[in-house]
């Protein structure tokens, strides 16, 4: 989320043998083929132009810290990286800091379980319910035959970002268990299987259909089935010590004094329940470790059999050519695989991810035809940086007669994120006060929501304040706009306020929804699936 899931971050070490298993000396084959091949000076032509891109778009988007890398042909073939762990310490960041990759979390996950089934553990068309008999779909027939993959693909008839406030705006309160029991109570939008929509929940399922075919908790499988066999050392999932750890960066949001701390670490990361969708940390080397076993697919002794290479790069659920893809692109194709989406780019196959989550932004592109692979990551507000700096990175291994920069890419999306304000703008809420209780009196009290459970709207000293149980961050003031009412959240980085419509009471049960203000808000304030009946008066 700029919120989240978009996530995703959920992100102890397990014991070591003194035997190595078939998979670790995969790490060992990996590891030469990423780190004894480094470049000469003379091997990199493109390195000036790469050069010129990172500084640009650290410069225009005045990012707290950045970290970019390219691999080819198995080896690195540009690594750099700027900034501060926080901004003001002098603490720089290195290729070992540790990012939130956040929604890049998801094809660890699929890649773990595409392990399981080489391994015999499940299969794709095992229905979920083999592996956690307690998951329930709103739909009785979805549960039934709601199979592992289709926890993969975006295809569950759920809205976009359905059920993400059980996950973000961290930290809160809601467990995997929450999650589980929660989704039976979200409506489709549409029919099962017809249609993409991005979803974070079914992912966090995912985690739990592995660890249960895998015999241990998600965090544990996590490092014994990936991290270890291909030596990802400094990636951390799970509960885990800052200090111990060390070398962490902190998200930021922009501000008029420049880029300031959002939501930072305390000494102790907690196993959260995003995990699998969007919660683990890993650092740039470890990022150029992990594409470039993607892209090795000879390597042997293999990670995956080539049957789940395939699977987990197969065209699983068609997704839409955006016009940004048709006119950037040349796109003609775009799908959802397991963990990653599939698109041509200038001809070429491209396979890819993003991760966005408040104040940290990742982005992975492959080609794999061309065995080069890219990696992005950033702990400030870097939406637009990432897209325009991976597009550059991308022209330049697609497209190398093309004649782009950051400041060519930055213009089209500042262009069309004003076409899309003035198609859709915000409302105008400048005139808003705090509202009086005494406005509100037939509508305070506490209301309670099937699956985000209960919150307060009650006087305080004066004023109308909102409240949730089980999510802290979101607390805040009630505001009257009008005759309207939105919520001013009390943490800046909680960045989408929703109106509030309250309905005329039937009986004594006065119901409540709620709404974007702002219509371009990330979807993971999913507002929308909320409906709210009122239970008590305040106390």
């Amino acid at each position: 989320m700029t919120s989240h899931v978009d996530t995703p971050p959920h992100p102890h070490s397990g014991s070591r043998t003194s035997r190595r298993s078939v998979a670790q000396r995969a790490c060992v084959l990996l590891g030469a083929l990423l780190f004894a091949g480094q470049a000469s000076a003379d091997d990199l032509a493109p390195r000036t132009a790469m050069d010129a891109a990172f500084e640009q778009a650290m410069a225009r988007y005045q990012l707290p810290g950045l970290a970019v890398g390219v691999v080819q042909d198995g080896r690195v073939v540009y690594s750099r990286t700027a900034g501060e762990l926080e901004a003001g310490t002098g603490q720089p960041i290195d290729a070992d800091t540790l990012f939130k990759i956040a929604s890049n979390s998801k094809a660890m996950t699929a890649g773990v379980l595409a392990r399981l089934v080489d391994a015999g553990k499940l299969r794709w068309d095992d229905p979920v319910t083999r592996y956690l008999p307690d998951f329930r779909m709103h739909d009785p027939w979805v549960t039934q035959q709601m199979q592992v993959r289709d926890l993969l693909i975006h295809n569950s008839g759920l809205g976009l970002g359905a059920g993400d406030l059980m996950l973000w705006p961290e930290p809160n309160r809601f467990t995997r268990k929450d999650i589980i029991a929660g989704l039976a109570h979200l409506k489709p939008t549409h029919s099962f299987r017809s249609h993409y929509a991005y979803d974070n929940l079914l992912y966090v399922v995912a985690g739990e259909v592995a660890a249960a075919a895998g015999g241990a908790p998600y965090d544990v499988l996590m490092k014994r089935e990936l991290f270890q066999p291909l030596g990802l050392k400094r990636c951390q999932v799970g509960e885990w010590n800052r200090r111990q750890v060390g070398n962490v960066a902190q998200p930021h949001m922009r501000t008029a004094q420049g880029n300031r701390v959002i939501r930072e670490d305390g000494e102790v990361i907690p196993d959260i329940t995003s995990m699998a969708a969007g919660g683990i940390r890993c650092s740039l080397n470890d990022m150029l470790t992990w594409m470039t076993m993607w892209l090795s697919p000879d390597a042997t002794p293999a990670w995956l059999s080539p049957a789940q290479r395939k699977a987990v790069w197969t065209p699983h659920m068609p997704m839409p050519v955006s016009a940004r893809m048709r006119a950037w692109d040349n796109s003609h194709v775009s799908a959802y695989g397991y963990g990653w989406r599939l698109s041509d780019v200038n001809g070429v196959w491209k396979v890819a991810h993003t991760g966005t989550l408040a104040g940290m932004y990742s982005s992975v592109i492959l080609l794999p035809d061309q065995r080069t692979g890219i990696v992005i990551l950033i702990n400030g507000e870097g939406g637009q940086a990432r897209t325009a700096l991976g597009q550059v990175l991308t022209d330049r291994f697609t497209a190398p007669g093309k004649q782009t920069s950051i400041d060519h890419y930055a213009a089209l999306l500042e262009a069309e994120r004003s076409a899309e304000r003035t198609a859709n703008p915000a409302a105008d809420t400048s005139a808003r006060r705090p509202a009086r209780p005494a406005g509100l009196q037939d509508r305070l009290g506490r209301y309670r929501d099937p699956w985000f459970g209960e919150v307060s709207i009650c006087a305080t000293e004066g004023r109308v304040r909102f409240a949730s149980a089980r999510s802290p961050m979101l607390t805040g003031t009630v505001m009257q706009v009008g005759e309207r009412w939105l919520v001013d959240w009390d943490e800046d980085s909680v960045d989408a306020e929703p109106w509030l419509h309250f309905a005329a009471e039937t009986g004594n049960a006065a119901t409540l929804t709620l709404s974007h203000v702002d219509p371009d808000a990330d979807f993971s304030y999913d507002y929308a699936d909320l409906a709210f009946t009122r239970t008590q008066a305040c106390e």
